[in-house]
């Protein structure tokens, strides 16, 4: 698949999804947005590809929306080149929050990379503000080049919280410190999105994709793929269950399926050994009969 807006491209089992409008700041619009999507699509469609690394060319990580067109890229109104031209307005023009063309973009985005099945690493690179900062929100490690700094501007451009970021920030930073930068809308140093917990370290900016690299080759060479996939499923959605029960009915269910699988006995194997481990399982044909439970009615 070729992209316009985006770079792809994946070597010793690491896929590096590099935002690449350097000229423009990598500003997301409705392409680059689309794109992305479309990644993820190829990323869990690929048993080569054992973790996501995402991070941007040039000097930013990514500057929020493309407002080269103004405020119009914000209203749902205007058609904008890439995004859906479907009217969000019912005939008496009143609008139709539940149809597709009434959804924020961004949301879109984030809901599908945590829908991921294989582990996302955000590499920030330098500044994001906006979606550019929310993207980062459902990725599962963030780093962070000294030059990196993210900013949640949604109030000072006259919006809201969008790329479903009124979930996981709080989450991520508690609800009291997601407010507080939130309603602030400045702009946090690397060194301040270590203190708040947005990214688990800071590093020289020419160390920046060698130690993502680090990180996602230590999980491909050690690890599981299918563990990873329903682990990162189940510690997500672990985040809205009202009782530990619910964990451990997921958990029981992996602990049955996997336990008798062939991953388990290579393993124990490959401890035993003390050699890497060459697990057999593939994401793409052996998921357990259980996945995707959350879609079953006693989840919904």
């Amino acid at each position: 698949m070729e992209f316009n807006d985006i770079l792809y491209e994946v070597e010793d089992g690491i896929a590096t999804l590099t935002l690449n409008r350097p000229d423009k700041f990598n500003a997301m619009g409705p392409v680059m947005m689309n794109e992305v999507i479309s990644a993820f699509d190829l990323s869990d469609q690929d048993d080569n590809v054992r973790a996501v690394i995402v991070t941007g060319a040039g000097k930013g990580f990514c500057g929020g929306a493309d407002l080269s067109k103004g405020a119009d890229i914000f209203n749902k109104d205007k058609k904008i080149e890439g995004r859906d031209a479907t009217s969000a307005r019912n005939p008496d023009g009143t609008f139709n929050y539940s149809s597709d063309a009434a959804r924020d973009g961004g949301g879109k985005l984030a809901l599908r990379i945590y829908n991921s099945l294989k582990p996302v690493i955000g590499a920030i690179n330098g500044a994001g503000v906006g979606i550019g900062a929310s993207m980062l929100l459902p990725m599962d490690i963030r780093i962070a080049s000294e030059k990196g700094r993210l900013g949640f501007v949604y109030a000072r451009r006259g919006i809201v919280f969008e790329c479903c970021s009124s979930w996981f920030l709080p989450r991520v930073v508690g609800v009291a410190k997601a407010l507080e930068l939130s309603f602030s809308g400045r702009i946090l140093s690397a060194d301040e999105l270590k203190d708040v917990g947005l990214v688990s370290e800071v590093t020289a900016i020419d160390n920046l994709l060698p130690r993502a690299r680090e990180i996602a080759k230590e999980i491909a060479d050690n690890t599981a793929p299918v563990s990873i996939a329903l682990m990162r499923q189940m510690a997500w959605r672990s985040l809205g269950m009202d009782h530990p029960m619910e964990a451990h009915k997921i958990e029981s269910r992996g602990i049955c399926t996997r336990g008798a699988s062939p991953d388990a006995k290579e393993g124990v194997a490959s401890f035993v050994e003390k050699r890497l481990p060459d697990f057999p399982c593939k994401v793409s044909t052996d998921m357990p009969d259980y996945f995707p439970w959350w879609e079953e009615p006693e989840y919904n």
